[in-house]
Order: C-alpha cells, then sequence, then structure tokens
C-alpha cells in the first residue's frame, strides 16, 4: 500500500469535499480518501503510487486544484 498527500484548494464545504473525494476515489488502484476541509489536505491511499497526473485530473474534474 502507498499513501500519499496532497493540498487541494478551493474547497469551502462538504459538497466539496465529497466532489473531490469521489473524482480522487475512482482512480485505480485507490482505495481510501481522507480529505480535511480545513487545511485542504487529501490523503490518498492506493495499491500502488500515483502520478501526481492522475490526481491532479481527478481534482481538477471535481472543479478544484492542486496547490504548487
Amino acid at each position: 500500500m502507498a499513501e500519499s498527500t496532497f493540498t487541494v484548494v478551493g474547497m469551502t464545504c462538504g459538497h466539496c469535499v465529497a466532489s473531490v473525494t469521489e473524482e480522487v476515489s475512482a482512480i485505480a488502484g485507490v482505495s481510501d480518501v481522507a480529505v480535511d476541509l480545513p487545511t485542504g489536505l487529501v490523503t490518498v491511499t492506493s495499491a500502488q503510487p500515483l502520478a501526481e497526473a492522475e490526481v491532479r485530473a481527478a481534482v481538477e474534474e471535481a472543479g478544484y486544484s492542486l496547490a504548487g
């Protein structure tokens, strides 16, 4: 198992969290997504390490962006 942490910019409510969780969970191999709304931190547990581009695309599909 691999765990990666990303910072998402623009989330302001529970609906934001649900949207990001849904999109990131759809990435192949992802088994868990934990979102901390106040900090914007998204911790992703997956079978293999994830490419940042995959996570970035999923977050952008949800309508948000990764910091940095």
